[in-house]
């Protein structure tokens, strides 16, 4: 009886113990990502680029929707005063028209996610090998992105924004 107590004992020390070690060895910090790409100073220059991509797709998009408008009016109006033939065929044009800014607006739309994409990619990965380099100087395993809605639920542990802040250089 004695004996098995004795390793009983031992063994509920010797797992206490691979516990400790286990917990020392993962170290989990955080950083709100969106925050630091937001307050990094390559995001107020890509947020200008983006803004004067965007403007050349709303310029011709305002024509476009401009023109249809115009074109409905005008057809609303003359309608009364034309045969049944040019009214079906003017309803056809505009739904074509419709159709087309639709279209157009799809592919506007899809060429902004594009463009976006393009310019944030080099600002994200210079953000990703800062948090790389900062948590491995000190001596994380993981680091969790706490931006709302990434599924992080509690953001108790340290927080590296400062940190990789100062290795970003601002």
């Amino acid at each position: 009886m004695m004996k098995h107590l004795k390793s009983l004992l031992i063994a509920a020390v010797l797992f206490v113990g691979m516990t400790q070690a286990v917990s020392a060895q993962s170290k989990v910090a955080h950083i709100n990502v969106t925050e630091l790409m937001g307050a990094m100073p390559d995001m107020k220059a890509a947020n200008k680029q983006l803004e004067d991509y965007g403007k050349t797709f709303d310029n011709e998009y305002r024509a476009m929707v401009e023109e249809y408008q115009n074109k409905i009016k005008k057809y609303d109006q003359e309608a009364a005063t034309v045969s049944d033939a040019i009214n079906e065929t003017r309803t056809r044009e505009v739904q074509e028209m419709g159709n087309r800014i639709q279209e157009y607006q799809q592919t506007a739309s899809k060429e902004m996610q594009k463009k976006q994409e393009e310019i944030l990619k080099p600002i994200l990965e210079k953000a990703k090998a800062a948090i790389q380099k900062v948590a491995r100087a000190k001596g994380y395993l993981y680091v969790l992105d706490s931006t709302v809605g990434s599924g992080v639920l509690v953001a108790d542990g340290p927080d590296l924004m400062a940190d990789v802040k100062k290795e970003l250089g601002f």
